[in-house]
């Protein structure tokens, strides 16, 4: 639960961007190109070799650097051109991580970490070095997101996903992004609700996965969802209801 704390800590600042700039599946690809580059790392440098964590976060973190930098130049073509390239990069680097898996015997098992990620196995030194380098980022972003650059924001975006990608999975990531902030997009002070989505997500999430004996983050993708879509549900409806309302005490004073 604290790495799911950690994670929607930074995702649901950085989602709502995503969403205000219209790159909504630029997170999905830079996500499957950051798992790619860990792949790539573990298969040149084994599990069992001194330096492979870092090997690997690094390899990740200049996969995804490159891939976002790669979209971010075609940011002044055609809507319909820059989504073919972002499809393209995913199409390439999710068919990337089977080549690179397809002579390992258990390359299923890997598959499955790359894509839902390995929360409930994560250590302690995992959880200090996430919340050092994710403090960092969110006071980076409080700092300068009124006023920050593409070029800031992309490399920003791309170590953070990275990251991400290696506790909780590439769908947990996109997860984590966008259903908190497209569930709370018409509300003016959404940041608050947003988090509480995210956490109560986490949360039955997890419950569901100890209780069923279920993949955790393909629960807390699916929780996430339905708490979202209540959410959502709820809030228009009580809109709705105020609208009326106000609606019928206004006719009221005028008769």
């Amino acid at each position: 639960m604290i790495a799911g704390l950690l994670v929607i800590a930074t995702h649901v600042p950085l989602g709502r961007e995503v969403l205000r700039r219209g790159i909504i599946f630029l997170d999905l690809a830079i996500a499957q190109t950051a798992a790619f580059g860990v792949v790539l790392a573990s298969t040149l440098w084994p599990v069992e070799h001194a330096g492979h964590y870092f090997s690997s976060t690094g390899i990740a973190i200049f996969a995804a650097i490159g891939g976002s930098f790669i979209l971010y130049s075609t940011r002044k073509l055609e809507v319909r051109i820059q989504e073919s390239m972002i499809g393209i990069l995913f199409v390439l680097m999710a068919t990337g991580i089977i080549l690179l898996l397809s002579a390992d015997p258990h390359g299923g098992e890997r598959l499955k970490q790359v894509l839902v990620g390995q929360i409930l196995w994560l250590q302690p030194n995992d959880l200090v070095s996430l919340f050092i380098v994710y403090s960092i980022v969110l006071v980076t972003w409080i700092q300068l997101h009124h006023k920050m650059s593409a070029w800031l924001f992309y490399p920003l975006f791309a170590v953070t996903i990275t990251l991400s990608t290696q506790i909780v999975g590439v769908y947990l990531v996109f997860a984590s992004l966008i259903i908190p902030s497209l569930a709370t997009l018409q509300d003016e002070s959404y940041l608050g609700k947003a988090y509480a989505i995210g956490l109560f997500g986490y949360l039955v999430g997890l419950i569901a996965s100890a209780s069923a004996d279920l993949p955790a983050g393909a629960s807390i993708v699916w929780s996430m969802a339905t708490v979202a879509g209540v959410y959502y549900l709820l809030s228009r409806a009580l809109k709705r209801r105020a609208y009326v309302s106000n609606t019928n005490n206004q006719n009221q004073y005028k008769l």
